[in-house]
C-alpha cells in the first residue's frame, strides 16, 4: 500500500497546519486505491486542540452518509502534530479504528503516511507506507 496525493494538495494541508499552530488541525481525505483527490476540512473538537484531535463528529457521519449514498468514498484522515514528529503518538492509535483507513500526519513542513490496522508495528495500530506527492516536501513514513 501507498499514499498518493498531489504536491499541491500536501502544500495546502501544511499550509493550513501552520495557520492553526499551536492547534492541531484535522479532516478527511477521499479517494481510492491510496490515491487521495480531495479532502474535507473539519473542526477539532477535541478537549486540547493543543495536543490532540477529533474531527467534529457532525462532519465525519455525513462524510459516511454520502459515501453510502454513492458519494466521494474516505480514504483516510489527516491531522497536524504543530509541536513533534509526523509519527502516530499513543493517543493516536488508542482512538483508531483498525478499519485499513490512511492517516497522513504533517507538521507544516514534513508529512508520513500510515495505515490503519489491527496488530500493526506501531503501537499496535499503525504501519508506515510510502507517501508519494512528487513535488512536495515530504518524507516516506519508513525514514
Amino acid at each position: 500500500m501507498q499514499l498518493f496525493i498531489s504536491s499541491a494538495m500536501l502544500a495546502e494541508l501544511q499550509q493550513l497546519a501552520l495557520a492553526a499552530v499551536p492547534q492541531e488541525v484535522c479532516g478527511i481525505l477521499f479517494g481510492s486505491a491510496g490515491r487521495v483527490w480531495s479532502y474535507r476540512s473539519a473542526p477539532n473538537v477535541a478537549a486540547d486542540p493543543r495536543c490532540h484531535f477529533e474531527i467534529d463528529p457532525a462532519i465525519l457521519i455525513a462524510a459516511e452518509r454520502d459515501q453510502r449514498r454513492g458519494g466521494e468514498p474516505i480514504a483516510g484522515y489527516y491531522h497536524s502534530h504543530p509541536n513533534g514528529p509526523v509519527k502516530p503518538s499513543p493517543t493516536d492509535a488508542g482512538s483508531a479504528a483498525p478499519d485499513g483507513r490512511l492517516w497522513l500526519i504533517l507538521n507544516g513542513q514534513d508529512a508520513a503516511a500510515w495505515h490503519a490496522v489491527e496488530n500493526g508495528e506501531i503501537y499496535g495500530r499503525f504501519n508506515a507506507i510510502p507517501l508519494d506527492c512528487t513535488g512536495a516536501k515530504g518524507q516516506t513514513a519508513a525514514e
